[in-house]
């Protein structure tokens, strides 16, 4: 951090409204900010909190009938509020940089990528368009992507996510901006991704003296990245501190809150989950905004409005955190295992292979391996996760243990018969027995139908019952997930995405099945949220005695759900067994890559990885030899191009050198 006192960015009450048609939504209410060069300020809090309509609000990038009505905007004194929009656009183009969540839709698909980095050079500096281009290469090779110079002249949709990430990142930087802001940076990437886009901007930020805005609803982020942190709630900050501070000893009931569910604060087998919602600020609001959730709530925080108060640690609440705050050192373990020692799923030497670049008239270019020969069970009430990075082939095994796609080679064995060998009949009810639980619920509803008809279609398909028995099956479903039954006359927009995550998860019960691929479904969630659906899913596992193929990116989450957990890279099952052996005593290099790449919720925790991989995901297209991994494995020796065995028993792992033996694992 800078020594100068002198902030380089600070909002004095920022207010900023969205006018729609059903009102005026006061989105950002008296935000105070600073932000001193060379720092990183992060700031957190829920969906609706705020945090991207500030970074939105200094850019002067409002949605359409956003506006700041009052307030200052000062970058090194300047107000930013009093630029018309020529000024402000060079402001953008030379002191500011923003990287948004989505790098996809943030990038144009028509334009390549040289032009689009270099893009500001030429409009803000009049830079010819050769220099422009040496100079996108350059600004490409600094923020780590591979073959810059054949990256320019590709186009968006031809790069991984990370690589989309990075091109973002190029662009915000090309002219060296004294303040860059990151909007959800890293949230539809995988954990080893994340961490090298994270690891990239810090050593930015060092290199260009810069001072950077972090914002995420990731608190593991937070902790590892920022210098001082700011918790916003119903368009207010209500704490701020630096991050050993803050994660020490928060103030705030809603910080704490957020903090408490968190995996690794499991209590007594279950995540804590804050209740209700956050106010509706198209409303008059009275008191803490928290009031309505908290609790330990009194009369006089439902009247009082409390300001930030206090030096160097400022928090808004009348009834503050006074114990320090203390994290799990493991998650609580998950649910028990029925003693039933017939598998309810059985996949054996599994194998999906689709051809590459062929149409209608061309032939294909070859074959990508997307799964290669995988097999594991899944007992009655068990839970097995599937975790790996993006590319790895876990989202589709839970295709086809789903039915949507036919295996090329291998048995998908559900209750003792082999769904390769049931007739259409036979394999349409089947689907009674597995269901799929969607990443997006939004994009797999359709937008035209209320969500009645959307829990009763299953039920029509599968011709279940008369129209009164389908009423009341979609009305207990709703009743299970807890949602009130008006909610069957809505639509999906009109719903939350945890509310949405809970309609998929009722869709996905319609049937009674015994069965659920649960496909990413809760990355795209709030840690508040997440802990909801969490709670919701073990519970009615226990009540109902469903199985789970769970299947995310986040090793904390599927060691709070999992049973065993089956780690897989690039089509291939390198490690599998109890979850707390896999998580705690990791056999296989990968699978410890993966676990130090989770951002941790302790400010102190090793910066180092311990087992740090490089480079980007190999093409499944032409796979490695011998072992797939070993093309990033720092441990990798010759004997690794050939096809490693399955090791062990209890805790398998497919290496040449594991980490451990499995003896020194207690089972």
């Amino acid at each position: 951090m800078s020594a100068s006192t002198q902030p380089l960015l600070r909002l004095r009450d920022l207010s900023t409204d969205i006018a729609l048609r059903r009102g005026t939504v006061h989105a950002l209410d008296h935000v105070n900010l600073d932000v001193h060069q060379g720092e990183t300020l992060g700031i957190v809090g829920e969906s609706g909190s705020g945090k991207t309509m500030t970074v939105l609000s200094i850019m002067g990038l409002l949605p359409p009938g956003g506006r700041v009505v009052g307030g200052e905007i000062l970058l090194d004194g300047r107000d930013l509020r009093g630029l018309d929009a020529k000024e402000l656009r060079r402001v953008r183009g030379v002191d500011l940089g923003m990287v948004f969540q989505d790098p996809l839709t943030s990038l144009n698909p028509t334009m390549r990528i040289g032009a689009q980095v270099a893009e500001p050079l030429r409009v803000h500096q009049g830079v010819g368009k050769a220099e422009a281009r040496e100079r996108a290469i350059e600004i490409l090779r600094r923020v780590g992507m591979p073959r810059p110079d054949k990256i320019v002249d590709d186009y968006p949709h031809q790069l991984s996510g990370g690589m989309r990430q990075r091109v973002v990142i190029a662009m915000a930087l090309i002219r060296s901006p004294r303040l860059l802001i990151a909007d959800e940076p890293t949230t539809a990437l995988d954990v080893t991704t994340q961490r090298q886009i994270l690891e990239l901007i810090d050593d930015l930020r060092e290199e260009f003296k810069m001072a950077v805005i972090l914002v995420t609803h990731d608190l593991g982020v937070i902790a590892g990245r920022a210098d001082r942190v700011a918790v916003m709630y119903a368009g207010r900050v209500v704490e701020t501190a630096t991050t050993a501070e803050l994660f020490a000893s928060p103030r705030h009931r809603y910080t704490e809150a957020l903090m408490r569910a968190l995996p690794e604060s499991a209590a007594d087998g279950r995540l804590y989950s804050i209740p209700g919602l956050p106010p509706d600020l198209s409303r008059p609001l009275s008191g803490c905004r928290f009031a309505a959730r908290c609790r330990f709530v009194t009369d006089e925080c439902r009247t009082t409005d409390v300001p930030l108060s206090g030096s160097g640690h400022e928090y808004a609440c009348l009834h503050p955190v006074t114990e320090p705050l203390t994290m799990s050192a493991s998650p609580a373990r998950a649910p028990a295992v029925s003693d039933d020692s017939a598998p309810l799923l059985t996949v054996r030497d599994l194998v999906k292979e689709y051809d590459a670049g062929g149409t209608g008239i061309r032939k294909a270019s070859g074959r990508v391996s997307a799964v290669a020969g995988v097999s594991f069970g899944v007992g009655v009430g068990e839970t097995l996760g599937i975790v790996g990075e993006s590319g790895c082939g876990k989202s589709t095994v839970g295709r086809l243990v789903a039915g949507l796609e036919p295996a090329t080679g291998g048995q998908i064995i559900i209750d003792g018969a082999d769904t390769a060998t049931l007739d259409r009949r036979a394999r349409r009810r089947m689907h009674r027995q597995v269901q799929l639980m969607f990443q997006d619920s939004y994009a797999a509803m359709n937008p035209r139908m209320r969500i009645d008809s959307i829990l009763t279609e299953p039920l029509e398909i599968q011709q279940m019952g008369d129209a009164a028995a389908r009423h009341a099956r979609v009305t207990e479903l709703l009743d299970q997930v807890g949602l009130p039954e008006r909610s069957l006359e809505r639509y999906p927009h009109e719903f939350s995405g945890g509310q949405l995550q809970r309609i998929g998860l009722a869709r996905s019960l319609a049937l009674r099945p015994r069965l659920i691929v649960a496909d990413e479904p809760v990355s795209a969630l709030d840690v508040s949220v997440q802990a909801q659906v969490l709670n919701l899913m073990r519970d009615l596992q226990r009540e109902l005695g469903l199985s789970y193929v769970f299947i995310s990116h986040d090793l904390s989450v599927v060691d709070y759900m999992a049973d065993r957990i089956a780690v897989m890279y690039l089509g291939k099952l390198v490690e599998m067994g109890p979850a707390q052996h896999v998580v705690r005593a990791a056999r296989h290099p990968y699978t410890q890559a993966l676990i130090d790449a989770v951002p941790s919720p302790t400010p102190d925790h090793p910066a180092s990885p311990s087992m740090a991989i490089r480079g980007e995901l190999p093409s499944a297209l032409n796979p490695p030899t011998g072992c797939r991994f070993r093309t990033r494995c720092p441990l990798a020796q010759e004997i690794c191009a050939s096809e490693p065995p399955l090791q062990g028993t209890i805790h398998q792992v497919a290496c040449h050198f594991p980490l451990r033996e499995e003896a020194a694992v207690s089972t």
